[in-house]
C-alpha cells in the first residue's frame, strides 16, 4: 500500500484550518456578544491578541485584571497552570506580538461561507462581527463537547477584555510576559 503523502499533507492542513477558523468563530462571536466591544472585534491585533489568550488560557488572568485563574469558564487543570506554553495550537513571536499567518485564511474563508462580516473599525481598521448564520453555528457549536471549552473560554476572555483595544492588550502582553517575548521572531511561543 502506498500512501500518498501530497494528498496526506493537503488533508491534514484543510482539518487544521477547519480547527482555527471554527475557534475563530466561536471568539468572534463571543467578543460580538458583549457590549463593550461595541458588538464587533475590532482590528486584526485585536483578533491576534484575544486568540493568543485563548489559545495559552492560563496565560489569560495575568494579563486580563478582570479574569481570574478559578473562573470555572477557563476550566484550568493544574498542569495548565504549571505548564502554561504547553498548549495544542502554538503562536509564533512577531513584530506586535504573539500571531498567526493563518489569520488571512481563515477570515477570508469565515467571510466567504458567510459566517463573519466586516464591519466598520476604528480608525480605518478591519473590523469582524458574527452574521446569523455565523451565530447559529457558534451557538450549535458551543452546546457540543468538543467545542463547549473553546466556547466557554472565548466568553470568559471576552467579558474581561470589554473596552480594550488590541494595542492595550499588546502593551500589557509585553509588560507583563516580557520574558516569554523577549524570542526572536518568527519563533514558536512554548
Amino acid at each position: 500500500m502506498t500512501i500518498d503523502l501530497d494528498a496526506l499533507e493537503r488533508k491534514v492542513l484543510r482539518e487544521d484550518l477547519a480547527y482555527h477558523q471554527a475557534r475563530v468563530l466561536l471568539l468572534v462571536d463571543a467578543v460580538s456578544r458583549e457590549q463593550g466591544h461595541a458588538r464587533k472585534l475590532d482590528g486584526l491585533t485585536k483578533l491576534a491578541k484575544l486568540d493568543f489568550l485563548l489559545r495559552y488560557p492560563a496565560l489569560a488572568p495575568v494579563i486580563l485584571d478582570n479574569l481570574s485563574p478559578s473562573d470555572p469558564r477557563l476550566q484550568l487543570t493544574p498542569e495548565d497552570l504549571a505548564e502554561p506554553t504547553n498548549v495544542e495550537a502554538p503562536m509564533i513571536r512577531y513584530k506586535y506580538g504573539p500571531w498567526d499567518d493563518r489569520y488571512y485564511a481563515v477570515i477570508g474563508a469565515l467571510v466567504g461561507r458567510g459566517l463573519l462580516k466586516y464591519a466598520r473599525g476604528k480608525k480605518g481598521s478591519v473590523a469582524l462581527t458574527t452574521t446569523r448564520a455565523g451565530r447559529d453555528l457558534a451557538s450549535e457549536m458551543s452546546r457540543t463537547a468538543d467545542w463547549n471549552s473553546i466556547s466557554d473560554r472565548s466568553q470568559a476572555i471576552a467579558q474581561a477584555s470589554t473596552s480594550m483595544s488590541g494595542s492595550a492588550l499588546k502593551d500589557l502582553i509585553y509588560q507583563r510576559l516580557a520574558a516569554m517575548m523577549d524570542r526572536p521572531h518568527r519563533q514558536v511561543i512554548r
